[in-house]
């Protein structure tokens, strides 16, 4: 409302105009709009539904707010003074309005209730009113209206836009593209999110666009908005349980193979999209994998972690691999994984261990695969609660920080991917802030050799030598790195 008064701009709404019958949301934030004249033009909001509904919430007057206690009236605060930054619009609930401060504007376009509103200020607020509403009854909203029914003409509408850095809702117009009374792709995403709670991605009803990637490799080898908004809506009800089974053969392959416990161990979200692909078939069907087959995935992922491949280029690299998956799959073609991958030690030795961030993914799972063992007891790890809990108090140093800052050691020395590991909270207490020389009297004597090596630690963790440590395990994770990203390991 500011900057309409103040002339600023405030962004150009963008309609589509179509023959084509779409599903769409009747609601404009608290207010159910009534049903159209059948016989009446429609546009479709693509972009600037939030200004829209504002403007109209605030001066309508005919229609009822469903929430009574989320919608609130404007206000022109007479007391705000003019100021180029500052509002000169308040929004207030009714127990908090002063009459002789605060004026209504949703009076502006109504000329009884203006009049009865106007008559309460003195003659000097009346006129300063005045000026106000003369200027929103000068201003236009500016608007765009593409009238076409080519899909891929909206299709790059919606990625121009978002070049622009405005979010559009992808996923709104595919569900009006393919609503129908028996399917609702909102509704089947949410179903196919509480199914897939028990297994830790429930985490995906969050990113609506990654589920529709999934649903456009399974259905094409395009996974761009384009190729997203070109899908059939009739072959994705049919085709829905297919794309279901994709997920869940993607989630257990990941699961059972790499320890992905839950969507937020995934280095990148977009490695799910090409193995729902591969792993996508119809009901009734009982897919068998080769031993080939399943090592070339796990290979095809380590290279794309270590190479950080979806980190740039992402719509090339994605939509090629989900070529090469669905050629793996039904003809066994080995070219997947075929790019370059070369993993330095400097990888590990020079890397901030940072929770959340690609790399440390990467080498948290990378840990994983060696099933690490208790650094106190020498038994098999709570791995997979570590994996779920997913933050610092289940890795630790394995040269303790306050041992290495005592020898002014500085924070990105300290922090190194290859002086982390897995161990415990409870485990770390009693290490303590020693160096590995000291501690190393509470670890199993008898099985140190299988702690080190299910941490892919060398034996100079115990010299007190933090540099020639921090070489050695380095190059140790270099040999796990190249196992993994060369062979392949088939777990």
């Amino acid at each position: 409302m500011d900057s309409i008064y103040k002339g600023y701009p405030f962004g150009t709404a963008i309609l589509w105009r179509t023959k084509t019958q779409l599903r769409s949301d009747r609601r404009l934030g608290p207010f159910e709009l009534p049903d159209r004249d059948p016989d009446y033009p429609i546009d479709y909001v693509l972009d600037g539904q939030q200004r829209l509904t504002s403007v109209f919430g605030v001066f309508q007057t005919l229609l009822e707010a469903k929430e009574h206690e989320e919608w609130m009236d404007i206000y022109y605060n007479f007391s705000a003074g003019e100021d180029l930054q500052r509002s000169q619009f308040l929004a207030l609930p009714p127990d908090e309005v002063d009459l002789s401060v605060h004026f209504p504007i949703k009076t502006f376009f109504t000329t009884v209730d203006y009049r009865n509103a106007t008559e309460r200020p003195d003659y000097k607020k009346q006129a300063q009113i005045d000026d106000v509403q003369a200027a929103f009854k000068e201003a236009t909203i500016p608007f765009q209206t593409i009238e076409t029914d080519d899909r891929a003409m909206v299709a790059i509408v919606f990625e121009r836009v978002n070049r622009l850095g405005v979010k559009l809702d992808i996923l709104q117009l595919l569900s009006a593209w393919t609503w129908s009374e028996e399917f609702d792709l909102q509704e089947q995403f949410q179903d196919l999110a509480n199914e897939l709670q028990p297994f830790g991605f429930d985490g995906l009803r969050y990113d609506p666009n990654l589920l529709l990637r999934c649903c456009s490799a399974v259905m094409s080898d395009d996974a761009s908005p384009s190729g997203i908004l070109d899908l059939n809506g009739a072959d994705v009800r049919d085709r829905f349980g297919e794309i279901r089974n994709g997920l869940l053969g993607a989630i257990d392959f990941l699961q059972r193979n790499l320890y992905v416990e839950q969507f937020k161990n995934l280095p990148y979200p977009t490695l799910l999209v090409p193995l729902t692909a591969f792993f996508a078939h119809k009901e009734g069907q009982q897919p068998n994998y080769s031993g080939s087959q399943i090592k070339e995935l796990l290979k095809w992922f380590w290279r794309a972690c270590f190479t950080r491949r979806f980190s740039a280029g992402v719509l090339k690299k994605l939509n090629r691999d989900i070529r090469q998956a669905k050629a793996l799959r039904d003809n066994g073609s080995l070219g997947l994984a075929d790019f370059s991958c070369i993993v330095s030690a400097e990888f590990f030795s020079e890397t901030r261990f940072t929770i959340g961030s690609v790399n440390t993914s990467t080498y948290i799972l990378l840990l994983a695969q060696l099933q690490p063992r208790s650094f106190i007891t020498g038994q098999p790890s709570t791995l997979r609660e570590a994996l779920l809990v997913y933050n610092r108090t289940e890795f630790h140093h394995c040269y303790p920080r306050k041992f290495l800052k005592s020898q002014g050691r500085s924070t990105q020395e300290i922090n190194r991917l290859a002086n982390f590991a897995f161990v415990t909270r409870a485990d770390n207490r009693k290490l303590g802030g020693h160096a590995p020389s000291i501690y190393r009297a509470v670890m199993n004597k008898d099985r140190e050799t299988e702690i080190l090596t299910s941490a892919a630690c060398p034996i100079s963790l115990f010299s007190d030598d933090y540099d020639q440590f921090i070489v050695d395990r380095a190059k140790l994770l270099k040999q796990e790195a190249d196992r993994l990203s060369i062979a392949g390991l088939d777990s």
